[in-house]
């Protein structure tokens, strides 16, 4: 997964993004408890044109299409804009109104409101982030789909150094040429985390945006062991090995939708709860592959997808 998406300052810049407690409930839009027990605003949602953002990587952008391509199904004025970037840069977009949809990741989104979160467990993990979000949004229902931040190696280093865990990786760590999105560098989700984790600091590290050209960087040797998202088809065409994430430090991450709360009407919420219900690892999976290897248009084979699950 190039990566999901540190410019702390960017996301300030939207008033609605800074508040890194509130009360982004799903369910009623207009439902007041959550974290730090302030109260959010009682103004009603309200019906119009949504525009679904995503990050920089091509998971993200099929997942907006499958929201998008629901909500028009249900007669909402729902639209994809251009890919915004990564995390910093589309949460600000949904503060400051240029996207009312996109789609997250439970863990890395939590991790990234709460730096020092210590929760673990898929529904801790969802419970958790619920009321870590601004008072601005909803977190709608997730999906069992999941697709985490993984520590690839080749087949051929994985039987070399007998790697099964991300601690056997460590012990190798003054051999190891990490290669990951340049924003992996500074992320608890990342070589913070590794080090603090798994006490593991690479030799070397390259910063590669690219999924295809991380991929590439692994299999010529330029990099030791890569950082690719774990529904990512480029693991299976290249028989890379996934090393277990033994002490959980990149978690659980469902797909969830992330909404501005001013649009969080009855009609938008159910809806995309309802992809969610319908959403799996397996065929969000099968699904990028269509994109990423077969070339076809993400637009395309979502709305095939959701008609197959009568979403459309």
């Amino acid at each position: 997964m190039t990566t999901r998406p540190t410019r702390r300052a960017a996301l300030a810049a939207g008033a609605c993004a800074v508040l890194l407690t509130g009360c982004g409930l799903s369910g009623d839009p207009l439902e007041a408890a959550g974290g730090g027990g302030e109260a959010c605003s009682t103004e009603q949602p309200q019906a119009g044109p949504i525009k679904v953002g995503a990050a920089d990587f091509p998971e993200s952008q099929l997942i907006a299409e499958l929201y998008a391509g629901a909500l028009k199904a249900k007669g909402v004025n729902a639209s994809t804009t251009d890919p915004i970037g990564a995390r910093e840069a589309y949460l600000q977009a949904l503060g400051d109104g240029s996207v009312q949809v996109v789609p997250e990741y439970t863990n890395s989104l939590l991790n990234f409101l709460q730096p020092d979160t210590k929760v673990k467990g898929t529904e801790q993990i969802y419970a958790a982030l619920r009321t870590a979000v601004p008072c601005s949004q909803v977190v709608g229902a997730k999906s069992t789909a999941e697709d985490s931040n993984a520590m690839v190696v080749t087949k051929e280093t994985a039987q070399k150094w007998n790697l099964k865990t991300v601690s056997d990786l460590a012990k190798r760590a003054n051999e190891v040429t990490i290669a990951a999105p340049p924003e992996f560098r500074t992320r608890e989700q990342g070589l913070v985390g590794l080090k603090s984790t798994y006490n593991l600091t690479p030799k070397a590290f390259r910063p590669i945006s690219n999924t295809a050209t991380l991929a590439a960087a692994l299999k010529n040797g330029q990099a030791t062991a890569a950082n690719i998202f774990s529904t990512d088809p480029s693991i299976t065409t290249n028989g890379f090995v996934v090393l277990r994430d033994d002490k959980q430090l990149f978690g659980s991450d469902n797909v969830v939708p992330l909404i501005a709360r001013s649009s969080a009407t009855p009609t938008v919420q159910v809806t995309l709860d309802q992809v969610s219900a319908k959403l799996t690892t397996a065929s969000l999976a099968q699904m990028l592959k269509q994109v990423v290897v077969d070339k076809r248009d993400a637009a395309t084979v979502a709305q095939t997808w959701l008609r197959q699950n009568k979403l459309a």
